[in-house]
């Protein structure tokens, strides 16, 4: 009988059924073991290839004087999860991949490796951006999905995770090329719109919280439109079916975005927020909001929130609109305020009442490179 490759047995573990996932199985601490080593391994390259692996905009993160103490600290944490794993676990996949990928952080240099890079091309990767993102939003949604699910037999590694953690890790790491891609239209604007200097001026004089509500507002317009365009328009759609191909829904799913959709949808994001004047706080406030909004509406997490659903977005009220069910198709396009979806007659929450599946009636292939291509070669109705 042929073995199983080590990425198989890993596969085959990360996937291990509930019952032998508890405390004291050697399971939690493989998983969070390997967890913080795949973070620890992105702050090393980070700080080692600071030209090619980092966000020129955290630089003042890596520079912080606890920066290095806080990496040392995930990579020695990780390095006990590991070896408490391989004690506890009968199979091994997991705390030696786990053990793994620390060394290979530590080989690179550990938390104290130093810059190792003389060239500047002017193009990096924003692996410390992933590896902030997945601790910020990992370790805050996947305990909450542990702790209220929605669909309890859900599992943490559900079907396609995989996918979805490749799209996480792609949009994190293509952010440069994605944000001057997406920034392309407002820098136009403001170049050769100079009639818009009062306005712009008026807005930004305007309180913080007046501000931060007017941005939240003037987005959510924007990106409605652009919304329901791409659930109207065939071309377009064959981009956006790939983000409703999840037949499962948590804090993942969101990231399963085409890369054109991604481009075009912040560029239409920035439109209001970089032309109108707000101010540069408000702006990263908001994009900070966005990050965890979008984990949190397509979270598997319970709650039907009858009376709040009716104001703000929640989890209930993103669910129909990636529902299965005919009653649910091209419903709830709003991203923070359902009241744009009253107003405009694509309301749909019904108290207290679930969809009983998600997708989309067509077939969307399974793999990146297959959903890249797939609004290219799908075939119109």
């Amino acid at each position: 009988m042929a073995q199983s490759s080590p990425l198989k047995n890993l596969v085959r573990d990360l996937e291990a059924p509930p019952e032998v996932r508890g405390f004291g199985s050697g399971w939690l601490s493989g998983f969070f073991g390997i967890l913080l080593a795949i973070v620890g391994l992105c702050f090393v390259a980070a700080l080692r290839w600071q030209m090619t692996f980092a966000m020129p905009e955290l630089v003042a993160l890596r520079d912080w004087p606890g920066f290095r103490m806080l990496v040392h600290g995930i990579l020695l944490s990780s390095y006990a999860l590991a070896l408490l794993s391989l004690l506890l676990r009968p199979r091994k996949a997991l705390g030696l991949t786990a053990l793994g990928i620390v060394l290979t952080a530590t080989i690179l240099g550990g938390a104290s490796v130093q810059p190792h890079e003389s060239n500047d091309w002017g193009i990096f990767f924003g692996i410390d951006f992933f590896a902030i993102n997945m601790v910020a939003t990992g370790l805050m949604f996947a305990p909450l999905e542990r702790a209220f699910p929605r669909h309890s037999a859900q599992r943490l590694f559900r079907s396609e995770w995989n996918e979805d953690l490749f799209y996480y890790l792609i949009s994190s790491m293509m952010v440069q090329v994605i944000t001057f891609l997406a920034l392309a239209p407002s820098s136009y604007i403001n170049g050769h719109f100079g009639w818009l200097d009062s306005l712009r001026s008026g807005v930004s004089n305007l309180p913080w919280l007046v501000q931060f509500a007017l941005a939240m507002i003037l987005t959510d317009l924007a990106q409605y439109w652009f919304h329901r365009l791409f659930h109207r328009i065939p071309f377009l759609w064959g981009f956006h079916a790939v983000h409703h191909s999840a037949k499962s829904m948590d804090w993942l799913a969101g990231a399963r975005m085409h890369f054109v959709e991604i481009v075009l949808l912040r560029g239409v994001t920035s439109l209001p927020l970089l032309t109108f004047g707000f101010l540069p706080s408000v702006m990263q406030a908001y994009v900070g909001l966005v990050y965890v909004y979008a984990s949190l509406v397509h979270a598997n997490l319970r709650g039907d929130f009858n009376w709040l659903g009716k104001w703000l977005v929640v989890p209930r009220f993103h669910h129909w609109h990636h529902a299965i069910e005919a009653e649910g198709i091209d419903k709830n396009f709003a991203i923070h305020f359902p009241l744009i979806d009253r107003l405009f007659g694509t309301y749909y929450f019904p108290d207290s009442k679930w969809p009983t599946g998600y997708g989309v009636p067509e077939t969307v292939p399974k793999g990146y490179l297959r959903q890249l291509r797939y609004p290219f070669v799908r075939k119109q109705s």
